[in-house]
Order: C-alpha cells, then sequence, then structure tokens
C-alpha cells in the first residue's frame, strides 16, 4: 500500500495537518519552557527523564501537565473569612 503524499491532500487535508503539528508543537515547546522554569523540588521525577518524555508526540507535553508538575500548596496569609 502507497502512502499519501503532499500533493495528493487536498486543501482543507493540508490545513488540518498544519494547523494540529503547530499545535503539538505549541504544547512540547510550552511543556519545556514550564519545566525549565520550576525547581527541582518542583518536579516529580528527573528533570532530564521529564524533557525527554515531553518529545513523545502529543502524548509527553500532556503527560508533563497531568503527572509531571508537583502542586505547590497557596501561601497562608490568616484565617479566611
Amino acid at each position: 500500500m502507497r502512502g499519501r503524499r503532499w500533493q495528493d491532500l487536498t486543501w482543507a487535508q493540508r490545513t488540518a495537518v498544519l494547523v494540529l503539528g503547530a499545535v503539538q508543537l505549541s504544547l512540547a515547546a510550552t511543556a519545556w519552557a514550564d519545566l525549565a522554569g520550576r525547581k527541582a523540588e518542583e518536579v516529580n521525577g528527573s528533570r532530564a527523564r521529564w524533557a525527554a518524555i515531553i518529545a513523545i508526540n502529543w502524548f509527553g507535553p500532556l503527560a508533563w501537565f497531568r503527572w509531571g508538575r508537583r502542586r505547590c500548596s497557596p501561601p497562608t496569609s490568616g484565617p479566611r473569612r
């Protein structure tokens, strides 16, 4: 079975491929920037491991945002009213 070439795709299919690719790259760039800006104690596991995991298509960035970051407790400023 022969794969499809870029020239074989319709205008709508080409647009969809480009949009999905841009979203995927944006997610990965945002996840890497978030990882780089965090302290070691705010990361669940190894930073190097998470940097490699983020490179895995859609799964990596979504996994980082779900499981990679530690939740920081909000500062306490007295009793709530």
